[in-house]
């Protein structure tokens, strides 16, 4: 629910009245997703196509990661492919073992089918790779309410989360890196980024 006037989350979609208590987006509609998909898709494709071939899984910072070293931010993040990382399912925080420990960064993508490329939603750093998940989470939020209208259009959601662990120990330039790959991919589900996409999905609330 929003008090006082909402902005629309599309161009040329019109607020609704709702029951007296303030004004509510109407359903999204197919077309309006896909198009925003696609939106999503031309900004973040290049730097899939740019990242896929300058390194590979595990060395993607190498001696600097390990030793805690700060470097640039901005040329590590120019360095970083998502899909160097293995894709788990969201709920992999329910394995009796779990796949990956101790500080990290996470990245959550959909792989829409009829794109060409995958969509990277969220980034997100953490210093205990094993419990991050658990519990309250924005992005669980968002995620949850992606998929409903997706499901609502008809269409698939095949949303998956990744973990790089050859990151920096210490918080600060751990931190510095995760801000440094929001500035470069601009995933829509980071608070520093929602302005930018009219995302319907990460509305705060009142």
């Amino acid at each position: 629910m929003a008090s006082g006037r909402q902005q629309e989350l599309f161009q040329g979609a019109p607020l609704a009245s709702g029951d007296g208590l303030g004004p509510t987006a109407p359903p999204l509609l197919r077309q309006q997703l896909l198009e925003w998909q696609q939106r999503l898709a031309d900004f973040q494709a290049p730097l899939f196509d740019g990242s896929a071939s300058e390194h590979q899984q595990g060395t993607l910072f190498g001696a600097e990661a390990s030793s805690g070293s700060h470097g640039e931010p901005q040329e590590r993040a120019a360095r970083f492919d998502p899909l160097a990382f293995e894709a788990q399912n969201l709920q992999f925080w329910r394995w009796p073992d779990p796949p990956q420990l101790g500080p990290a960064l996470y990245l959550v993508m959909d792989r829409p089918p009829r794109l060409a490329a995958p969509l990277l939603l969220y980034v997100g750093e953490t210093g205990q790779a094993d419990r991050r998940w658990k519990g309250e989470h924005d992005c669980k939020g968002y995620l949850a309410a992606y998929g409903e209208a997706l499901g609502q259009a008809g269409l698939e959601c095949r949303c998956s989360i990744r973990f790089c662990c050859d990151v920096p120990a210490a918080v600060q330039p751990r931190r510095a890196l995760e801000q440094a790959l929001i500035r470069r991919w601009q995933p829509p589900f980071n608070k520093e980024t929602r302005q930018r996409w009219s995302t319907p999905f990460t509305a705060d609330p009142v």
